[in-house]
């Protein structure tokens, strides 16, 4: 039975566990590009053991980016600090994964501690907005977007293909297309934010186009071997806008379009939401296990699986094939060591690569002195898990040496 630490393969990549590390914009860019700072905190996340690493939403054309201060993927410059992601990332035993995206009319804007409020087309870090159609968003983002006109859709297409094939190029092994949260993607598929009367607007086929001909023209660039996945606003949660059922029928399209996994998220095209489900465990878990069982793809959701039980649980369950952790990948680099120890799996320093978990299992002091949460007092003495998450980094086997205390279940040597 597959559970957290279990491998999953989708088409020729192979994740070592079923623990993704969500995409969390930094705003650290310069002129689109990442640097040291993103090669750092990126590849702890791998070497803590995440099965999955994407960066940021990494923006496919300079007025897809949220802010001036926000990654792209749109010129060959960036490309260098790209690849130095991915290598961190894949030496750590991580798959290096980018998340493609515009953010359409939630574009131009200031960093979220200087407010997050819109800049207007003239400001020099601003710029105008691009949407289906030229209805602002309203509140912090009062500015109207340009409604796109056909031609300048296919170009977008182009500018996905690509990125996506500079994505493969700097080493990447996922590419994922952000179509939720109000940004681009989203706003095509919503009736909220797409009024047009042409072949892009209206019915459900025509508001599911862009989604349908984007996979076309990334899935003609990547090779076979390559996952494509997309993070889809599924439901706006208001009664005027993109409706779930309407979703799982619009996944199956997708799915014959090559789409290999979804990645169930909320519309955000409106702060008008009828359902806050944002504080509640679980949050998207019923609605993605729903589009597994009737369209026949595999699913990711994020929001509140934070709790390693919970984790584990809709592993176990059958509902969803990946977890994906935003804050918590943020708030702790060593997630999955920490949810390990605390569901009782073996060996969870094997998570991390080999000279870090010889050093780990090899502690003479305190144990609570490591650093590591203490475990759950349900958790200890419980037997381990029959599974054992040995797909990551091997850890190395030499000896405990005498008189050293151990963390993960090794038998103690007598000091004597």
């Amino acid at each position: 039975m597959p559970h957290l630490f279990s491998p999953l393969t989708i088409k020729g990549v192979t994740l070592r566990n079923r623990i993704g590390m969500s995409p969390m914009t930094m705003y650290r860019s310069v002129d689109g590009k990442m640097d040291d700072y993103h090669v750092s905190y990126l590849g702890a996340r791998a070497a803590g053991g995440f099965g999955l690493v994407f960066p940021e939403q990494i923006a496919i054309t300079p007025d897809g980016r949220t802010t001036v201060s926000c990654a792209g993927i749109y010129d060959e410059s960036q490309l260098e600090g790209l690849e130095r992601v991915c290598s961190i990332i894949s030496s750590m035993g991580g798959v290096p994964a980018i998340q493609l995206g515009h953010t359409g009319r939630k574009g131009s804007l200031v960093t979220p501690w200087e407010g997050g409020y819109m800049l207007p087309p003239d400001h020099p870090k601003g710029w105008q907005t691009k949407a289906p159609s030229a209805i602002a968003y309203g509140g912090d983002m009062p500015y109207a977007p340009e409604e796109l006109t056909v031609e300048e859709i296919h170009d977008l297409y182009r500018s996905y293909a690509r990125s996506a094939a500079w994505a493969v190029e700097v080493g990447f092994q996922w590419i994922e297309m952000h179509y939720a949260h109000g940004y681009l993607g989203s706003s095509f598929f919503s009736p909220i934010s797409n009024h047009r009367t042409d072949e892009y607007g209206g019915s459900l086929e025509n508001r599911a186009r862009f989604h349908l001909e984007a996979l076309d023209a990334v899935r003609a660039v990547l090779p076979e071997r390559i996952p494509l996945t997309m993070r889809l606003g599924s439901d706006d949660l208001n009664p005027a806008g993109t409706q779930f059922d309407d979703s799982v029928v619009a996944i199956g399209w997708m799915k014959e379009h090559g789409l290999d996994l979804a990645d169930l998220s909320f519309g955000g095209n409106t702060d008008d939401m009828h359902e806050m489900i944002f504080n509640q465990p679980r949050a998207f878990v019923e609605r993605a296990s729903r589009v597994r069982r009737e369209v026949g793809i595999p699913v990711a959701a994020s929001w509140n699986l934070g709790k390693p039980q919970n984790a584990d649980d809709v592993i176990k369950d059958g509902l969803i094939d990946l977890v994906l952790l935003g804050r918590p990948a943020l708030s702790n680099p060593h997630w999955p060591v920490w949810a390990a120890r605390e569901l009782g799996y073996d060996n969870p320093f094997g998570l991390v690569p080999e000279d870090w978990g010889w050093w780990l299992r090899n502690l003479r002091a305190d144990q609570e002195s490591i650093g590591f949460p203490a475990v759950s007092e349900e958790t200890q003495g419980a037997p381990a898990a029959a599974s054992v998450p040995t797909s990551g980094p091997k850890v190395a086997t030499a000896d405990v040496e005498p008189g050293a205390s151990t963390l993960d279940g090794i038998p103690l040597h007598d000091a004597a």
